[in-house]
């Protein structure tokens, strides 16, 4: 088992190794991180600069102007990764060869005074495992909770600190890396992107970092685009319409590929809805990840892997009940909000939300979860036996909770999908999944030729089934 240390305590185990030596630049909080290796002794050992441009005109002489306007940005990381990475190995290079170089940056927004700022900030190293290796980064995005602009610094040094250590001690164990940033900062801080490049992560699918990041609780909600790569949602949700679309993907089928066209298409047609700046989303929660027992990684990677192929963005999330991803996505002001899930989820949602409230608190439920600006979009199927079309007009509601379903359902925040494909309706994902792994081809006319191709290519989701022949 790891063992837990103090902030302290790695910081000076760092100050104490002569093989680690690097640059500490820091806007907008302070230098919190160089602090901490300056407070426990020996940072000559450690340290070979540390600054801190605080003013922006200071700091755009130094590293450039940001297009966008802002400081506390992914973008604004990375020149300050380049610009003091370039500076120490100009200087320092024939001066230390033996020397693993790092520099660590940080653009922070901690809590102001008025309270209208909630903290924020953007973290990363660039640094070497071996003084002849190339460079790694590592670079997060957190979001702080304490409510004190103190507290949150405090935080920031913390974290600051974590990383460095992980970089250097855990470099081995991706998943401990992860980990071991919450040291100290449980309930204080959420860690909701981290990005590991370099040569010596060649082998790590970044997707795995998301995964691990919700299931180690560091963040509710952690995304990567149809690239691979990990991205928060600051840097392409900002002030947009978004769509996400709820599923298992296990696999992706050409039911699933219908729901996603069909509903995003009506999503851009709304009359409130700017097409140009809609963004669509797939999210598969953590509860349905784990549906089948224990946490699957390889099972994650097949879905992603194939919902990246037919261009999606995925959300993984620990998000079961909406209104969480409501209240993360709030923090970026999305205009407008919609859900995509099948009509059967709809039915459950809404039982779920009639039964847990039944002391009085319905009203209350419900506004939690259907704000102004969140929609649901419900997507048809074939009701067992009569083969008759259930939507969102006919669903068995319960009596007591009748009233607010109608009331939704007038005001338009529950609305059928329409220009669905009625030819897939009949097609389920378990049954394409059994099919596939039991050696019957019916299921290749039930997923995109994409999907097909990249299944028998890659063998995902155990395909072929290994016949293991007995000799007697």
């Amino acid at each position: 088992m790891r063992q837990l240390l103090e902030t302290e305590q790695k910081a000076l185990e760092i100050n104490l190794d002569p093989s680690i030596y690097g640059t500490f630049a820091e806007i907008g909080a302070g230098q919190e991180v160089a602090r901490y290796f300056f407070q426990v002794g020996a940072a000559a050992g450690t340290i070979a600069k540390t600054m801190s441009a605080y003013d922006k005109t200071y700091s755009d002489q130094i590293y450039g102007e940001e297009v966008s306007g802002r400081y506390v940005c992914e973008a604004r990381l990375y020149k300050m990764l380049d610009h003091e990475h370039n500076l120490m190995r100009s200087r320092l290079r024939n001066e230390r060869p033996d020397t693993n170089f790092f520099v660590f940056a940080d653009t922070v927004a901690a809590i102001n005074y008025q309270r209208t700022i909630k903290g924020n900030g953007w973290l990363g190293i660039r640094f070497q495992l071996h003084p002849d290796g190339g460079t790694n980064n590592l670079v997060l995005h957190v979001r702080m909770l304490d409510n004190d602009n103190q507290l949150q610094q405090q935080a920031i040094g913390i974290l600051g600190v974590n990383l460095i250590y992980a970089c250097f001690r855990y470099n081995q164990d991706p998943e401990v890396m992860l980990q071991s940033l919450m040291d100290s900062l449980h309930g204080r801080v959420k860690v909701d992107m981290v990005r590991l490049t370099g040569p010596d992560f060649a082998d790590l699918d970044n997707r795995l970092l998301s995964l691990w990041m919700v299931k180690n609780k560091l963040t509710d909600v952690a995304m990567f685009g149809p690239d691979r790569q990990n991205v928060h949602a600051s840097e392409f949700l900002y002030k947009k319409h978004v769509m996400l679309v709820r599923g298992s993907f296990r696999p992706a089928t050409l039911v699933n590929l219908d729901m996603i066209q069909a509903s995003y298409q009506q999503f851009r047609n709304e009359a409130d809805t700017d097409p140009r700046k809609t963004y669509l989303m797939t999210e598969i929660t953590l509860d349905n990840l784990c549906s089948q027992g224990e946490l699957d990684e390889q099972d994650f990677l097949d879905r992603a892997e194939l919902l990246n192929a037919l261009g999606q963005a995925v959300a993984v999330s620990d998000c079961q009940k909406h209104q969480k991803m409501v209240a993360y996505l709030s923090d970026y002001k999305v205009q407008r909000l919609g859900f995509v899930l099948g009509v059967r989820e709809l039915l459950e949602l809404i039982n779920q939300k009639y039964y847990q409230n039944l002391d009085g608190r319905l009203l209350a439920a419900f506004g939690q979860l259907f704000t102004r600006n969140v929609k649901f979009y419900v997507y048809p199927a074939l009701q067992e036996g009569s083969g008759e079309l259930l939507n969102a007009h006919n669903l068995p509601i319960p009596e007591g909770v009748k009233f607010l379903y109608k009331h939704l359902l007038d005001n338009r925040q529950i609305v059928d999908v329409t220009g669905f494909n009625p030819n897939v309706l009949h097609i389920f994902s378990k049954e394409v999944l059994h099919m596939l792994q039991t050696g019957q081809q019916e299921w290749e006319s039930m997923v995109p030729a994409q999907v097909a191709s990249l299944i028998k290519e890659k063998y995902l989701f155990r395909y072929p089934v290994e016949q293991i022949q007995f000799d007697y």
